[in-house]
């Protein structure tokens, strides 16, 4: 009388086990909501100064609103930022991702199923049938459970990590493709407006060459001149317009939406760099890349630990059997299906895992190595392009205003050609190129430093003041207009062509990078 009873009580605690194994699982895959996952993933972008993501909370309609809105105002960089944030493919990419590696973490948690079995025999001359029935669960699944469950929540805490990195640097990504194409636009303006001036100088070489004053040599170096800073301006459009392009495609706009204007301006550089060791110390608890890296550390220590405990269990189910013999009679009770250590106790395995613990500890050593050269690199790069950019404002860009004035007052009283007063200009305009050019690398290199610290950079709050624009640059004051107006008519003796137009009247730039204190 008491076997059954015995059997009865053994049958209870394998259910109550299996039912505990259930709810253990359950509750892992209810840790993993997506709601509560976008929040956190908010969460790490705005801590680094990133907006947060809102393509999957707008209606479509609301959406349409908001950009066609948008798109009406000037495109700056923070509202390119903000419109791939809506719209940008590789956003909604990376955060599909995110819904990837939460099935992968689910996978991970779930136990193997339950397995069936059954049988009947009869007996051969009709006496009775013998029916057997079985079921079985994993007894190793069941043991490591709380283990696998909680290396599902580590790994899924270093997806978030990797998927909110991968969503800064898009949002670092179209940042840097804004002052690309901003830069581009300059440059583009810039050398339209030298081929102009060059052209301008080969209009008037003709006209003294068919006047007889210069060779054919002196004629076509000019014409050869034109004829390149042609091509040079013709390139440089085509740039701006690949760079524009190349912008649409990260934010996610095309058609009628890719139109957008916006003010060719960039900002100055900042008064005072970030301190390097300050960067570091930011890097250290805002780089997601490192944050990553540590936990795959922790996740990986965690599973050789798991491993190594737990080597000697191979494939053991447990489960629970009941008979019912020929006779009439029932037999029940929990089974045991045990794999025997003997050839394999799992060294493959932790071997394995062990080189997987020292590899993830290599990597994480490598990224911290790598992330504190890089900062110190990344920040002397800013520093240098700085300079270079006070170098520009405040002694090219002067020298060759300077160069262009005293050449302009040479060529009134006839001293020097014209064309040496377009060359002057020219040069001064290749001056400012070159100005705007250094403040885009600058701002291109500031980028890059943001991706090492892994958040917006501290001084980054002093940035307002911006570039005057190209056509600022080129616009003479009224202040010149007399000087176009100067009676020169006692040295026209030295100029054969009385009809050819008076020179370019000389600039001046004092609300310019050069007449900056």
């Amino acid at each position: 009388m008491n076997a059954p009873n015995s059997a009865v009580s053994r049958t209870g605690s394998s259910r109550r086990a299996i039912a505990l194994g259930l709810v253990a699982t359950l509750s892992a895959c209810a840790s993993l909501d997506a709601g509560r996952d976008s929040a956190k993933l908010d969460q790490l972008l705005t801590e680094r100064g990133a907006p947060s993501l809102q393509w999957d909370r707008e209606a479509p309609e609301s959406e349409a609103v908001t950009v066609r809105t948008w798109l009406t105002e000037p495109m700056r960089v923070d509202r390119a930022v903000q419109l791939a944030m809506l719209r940008s493919p590789r956003l909604q990419q990376q955060y599909g991702e995110l819904g990837l590696a939460r099935a992968d973490i689910l996978e991970a948690t779930e136990i193997a199923n339950p397995r069936l079995g059954l049988s009947r025999l009869g007996v051969e001359d009709g006496a009775g049938v013998k029916t057997s029935y079985g079921l079985a669960l994993p007894l190793v699944d069941l043991i490591v459970l709380p283990s696998r469950v909680r290396l599902a929540r580590l790994q899924f805490e270093q997806a978030r990590f990797e998927i909110a990195s991968a969503v800064l640097a898009v949002s670092l990504d179209v940042e840097a493709a804004w002052y690309v194409y901003v830069g581009a636009e300059q440059v583009a303006q810039m050398r339209t407006a030298v081929a102009d001036a060059l052209q301008t100088s080969a209009d008037l070489s003709q006209r003294y060459f068919d006047a007889g004053n210069i060779s054919e040599l002196q004629l076509n170096r000019e014409l050869a001149a034109a004829t390149t800073a042609k091509i040079d301006a013709a390139r440089a459009q085509v740039d701006a317009r690949l760079a524009k392009l190349e912008l649409n495609t990260l934010i996610g706009l095309r058609g009628p939406e890719a139109e957008w204007e916006t003010e060719a301006v960039l900002p100055l550089p900042v008064t005072a760099e970030d301190d390097p060791a300050l960067l570091r110390a930011m890097a250290d608890t805002s780089n997601l890349n490192l944050l990553a890296a540590r936990q795959g550390v922790t996740i990986n220590a965690a599973a050789a630990g798991t491993t190594r405990a737990f080597r000697l269990l191979g494939d053991t189910n447990i489960g629970y059997e009941r008979e019912d013999e020929t006779d009439g009679s029932r037999i029940s009770g929990p089974s045991l299906d045990l794999e025997l250590p003997i050839f394999n106790q799992g060294g493959a395995r932790v071997a394995r895992a062990d080189a997987e613990l020292s590899l993830a500890r290599a990597r994480l050593a490598m990224l911290e190595l790598q992330s504190g050269n890089g900062i110190d690199l990344a920040a002397e790069r800013v520093r240098v392009l700085s300079e270079i950019v006070s170098i520009y404002r405040d002694a090219l860009i002067p020298q060759r205003e300077t160069v262009v004035a005293r050449s302009q007052e040479e060529q009134n009283f006839m001293l020097i050609g014209i064309f040496d007063v377009i060359q002057a200009k020219t040069q001064e305009h290749d001056a400012y190129q070159g100005y705007l050019e250094a403040i885009r690398d600058y701002w291109l290199a500031r980028v890059d430093l943001m991706r090492l610290v892994g958040a917006r950079l501290p001084s980054e709050a002093q940035a307002g003041a911006t570039t005057p624009s190209v056509a600022e640059i080129l616009a003479p004051p009224p202040s010149a207009a007399g000087m176009a107006g100067m009676d020169h008519s006692a040295h026209q003796a030295t100029d054969p062509a009385p009809d050819s137009p008076e020179p370019e009247p000389a600039i001046d730039h004092s609300q310019h990078p050069g007449g900056r204190p």
